[in-house]
């Protein structure tokens, strides 16, 4: 990576008239996970040793907790951009952060408010207005029953998240996840990413509601990661770990189960307030395989 860089650091950079600091990040070996046999016994390499994999993208959320920065832009590294299209995506780019900071003045605004308790019961009401517009929430049933403090101190934990706003392309069949709501173990419903892997093959209605999915996942996120103070969210106290899943891979020719910690955007961002936007098709260029790119979208126009 260092060294294809190098080659065309001097290029980009006269181009954009910006200067790069790249650095490198890698998955801490502490999240890697131990596999087991088909029948659920710890699985031994020849030499006798356990065998650790990689826990998924999921153990990357350690990697973006560690992150000093105000905004950070998240896009998987497979897909991949032809030139004739990199303005399309720096519009779309300058338009998700924007959006991102649009809302987080009035999360900063409503969360200062809450926090020196000095918020109007009018302000209550246009908070759940904006968390129900803005964030789809599902405000619980029985708002209108609690006392002004208890509603404060549910505003409260319903606004201090982290935020992302999530770009999403229209479903053309390609393989992998999409925008949904997702109602979990203790009854909430609220926006989420979901992969095919979460789905239940077995449940006939939840394969056709993936299949029918009218939008796609292409990993174009802008994450705010700060409360209006400027500290630093822990992103890891807004993970939901049931979301972890098992997979089946092999190992010198034996099937193993392997444990994968809940996908980056996925689980480990399952407590974040979330909003989808949909983006240009043109902003996704997929490449799964070499084939992919030998398809039109990947070729150069002349």
């Amino acid at each position: 990576f260092k060294k294809e860089f190098d080659k065309i650091h001097a290029s980009v950079s006269n181009t954009t008239n910006v200067s790069f600091d790249v650095d490198y990040s890698f998955q801490k070996p502490e999240t890697d996970t131990v596999a087991v046999t088909m029948d659920n016994k710890l699985y031994r390499k020849g030499d006798g040793s356990l065998l650790f994999r990689p826990g998924g993208h999921g153990a990357l959320i350690e990697n973006l907790n560690d992150v000093d920065a105000d905004v950070v832009f998240i896009k998987n590294i497979d897909n991949v951009l032809v030139q004739d299209n990199i303005q399309v995506l720096s519009r779309t780019k300058r338009f998700l952060a924007g959006l991102l900071l649009k809302k987080q003045e009035s999360v900063f605004k409503y969360a200062e408010l809450l926090d020196k308790d000095s918020i109007a019961e009018g302000e209550l009401e246009e908070l759940v207005t904006f968390l129900k517009e803005d964030f789809s929430t599902r405000i619980d049933e029985a708002y209108t029953s609690f006392s002004t403090d208890e509603k404060k101190s549910y505003l409260k934990e319903l606004l201090d998240r982290p935020i992302r706003v999530c770009g999403m392309v229209k479903n053309e069949g390609e393989p992998g996840g999409g925008p949904f709501w997702v109602e979990d173990e203790s009854g909430k419903v609220a926006l989420q990413i979901i992969e095919s892997a979460q789905v239940n093959d077995k449940d006939a209605k939840q394969e056709e509601i993936f299949k029918n999915s009218t939008h796609f996942n292409p990993v174009d996120i802008v994450a705010g990661v700060r409360n209006y103070k400027g500290e630093k969210y822990n992103l890891l106290d807004y993970v939901n770990p049931d979301l972890a899943f098992i997979a089946y891979k092999t190992d010198g020719g034996n099937e193993i189960k392997a444990l994968e910690l809940p996908g980056l955007w996925n689980g480990a961002m399952a407590r974040w307030n979330t909003l989808f936007v949909e983006v240009p098709l043109e902003t996704f260029n997929p490449v799964k395989t070499v084939n992919d790119l030998l398809k039109p979208s990947h070729q150069a126009q002349a």
